[in-house]
């Protein structure tokens, strides 16, 4: 086999790959995930299946190093960026997907 061949096939395993897996729209939407009180996603539903707390370990750590790069560009704290965050991710938040309320109780929007 050729390193072309390789190359392609491995590709393809790659593409397929991501469109089996899930993605935060979907988790959303089918009430896996929300947007925690944290500025973070958290799985709504215990215990959550190896993907969903995947996808959670995924997002959450791309937001937590935006959320630093933010705080040190504004001279905020990384806490205060992700309340932000927070509170514009609850505004955005579509009819029927979750979200947490302050006391951390999940409330379907």
């Amino acid at each position: 086999m050729t390193m072309k061949k390789i190359f392609a096939a491995i590709g393809l395993v790659l593409l397929l790959q991501n469109a089996w897996a899930l993605d935060i729209r979907e988790a959303k939407e089918q009430g896996l995930v929300g947007e925690a009180n944290t500025g973070y996603i958290a799985a709504v539903q215990m215990p959550a299946s190896a993907e969903v707390r995947a996808l959670v370990a995924d997002v959450n750590g791309k937001r937590k190093a935006e959320f630093e790069r933010t705080a040190q560009k504004t001279g905020a704290t990384v806490v205060q960026v992700a309340q932000r965050f927070y509170e514009l991710a609850v505004q955005k938040t579509e009819a029927g997907n979750y979200y947490q309320d302050a006391s951390g109780s999940w409330k379907k929007k």
